[in-house]
């Protein structure tokens, strides 16, 4: 588990207090009983197997239910927590998961929370290594090894900086630019798509990796984006961006995921219910 969540084995190390040296032989032997391969080194340092993935869920699980049994056996504060990780998209946590979460975690006192904003679409890698145990991700990637709740749909607005409330949309989506995520976002086209509205060239957009650093730049006039309509709200209100389309929108589908738990703990179902 040190591994996973380092990622090398020196980062390990120094986790656990043991050597490098001692790290290795152990994942060694634990991989001689098991007959697999556990991890394989790469650039970005040591990533499991499926094997691996497998084991890290096992591990997951256990640690969950040593949680749950010290604290139904101890009845007292002093129990180690259960740390439950969520990851998911920077504005649906933001708006929605974080505090739906929030508003039950008194009723959960053994468990430690851990919120892992991620922009980048890396839920399912996550659920897959262990990082996470709960992931927001869109319907689409939910595969049959995993049990999941829809969700809500996230609805996104086109907009751009409030100088342009008066401008010509088709004029304005030829001349100007679109700021995204990343090389990988399509949200923006996948508007446009949806409403017949054709876009500016891919290769001239403007990307930066942070929701809020994206409305900045929308309302400093370098281009325009979609935006969950829950994290558009205060600005649109606040003046500093503008709904390019008032009345159209993009709704995107998605799903809380968790990998299946024989047994349940009741306050894994509690979280899973908490969330819409």
């Amino acid at each position: 588990m040190a591994v996973v969540r380092q990622g090398t084995v020196h980062g390990a190390a120094r986790e656990i207090g043991l050597s490098q040296t001692g790290v290795t032989q152990r994942i060694r032997a634990l991989e001689r009983d098991l007959g697999a391969t556990l991890f394989v080194r790469s650039r970005k340092g040591m990533l499991p197997t499926a094997e691996g993935e497998a084991l890290v869920r096992w591990s997951q699980r256990v640690g969950d239910l040593e949680g749950e049994l010290l604290a139904f056996v101890r009845h007292d504060q002093a129990v180690r927590a259960v740390r439950v990780t969520v990851t998911g998209p920077s504005s649906l946590m933001r708006s929605r998961v974080i505090p739906q979460v929030t508003a039950i975690s008194p009723e959960l006192p053994a468990v430690a929370l851990s919120f892992d904003l991620d922009d980048a679409g890396h839920g399912l890698g996550r659920l897959k290594t262990g990082a996470a145990q709960l992931a927001v991700i869109p319907r689409e990637q939910v595969v049959n090894e995993l049990d999941a709740k829809l969700l809500a749909p996230a609805r996104h607005l086109l907009v751009g900086p409030a100088s342009w409330r008066d401008r010509d949309l088709a004029e304005l989506l030829a001349a100007e630019r679109i700021i995204d995520f990343n090389e990988q976002d399509d949200a923006t086209f996948a508007f446009l798509r949806e409403h017949g509205l054709r876009p500016g060239p891919r290769e001239r957009r403007h990307l930066v990796n942070n929701p809020d650093a994206l409305a900045d730049l929308v309302a400093a006039g370098l281009g325009y984006t979609v935006l969950a309509e829950d994290f558009a709200a205060p600005r649109l209100a606040a003046g500093s961006l503008v709904d390019l389309c008032p009345g159209r929108w993009l709704d995107q589908e998605m799903a809380l995921a968790w990998y299946p738990r024989h047994e349940m703990p009741g306050y894994f179902r509690r979280l899973i219910e908490a969330v819409g």
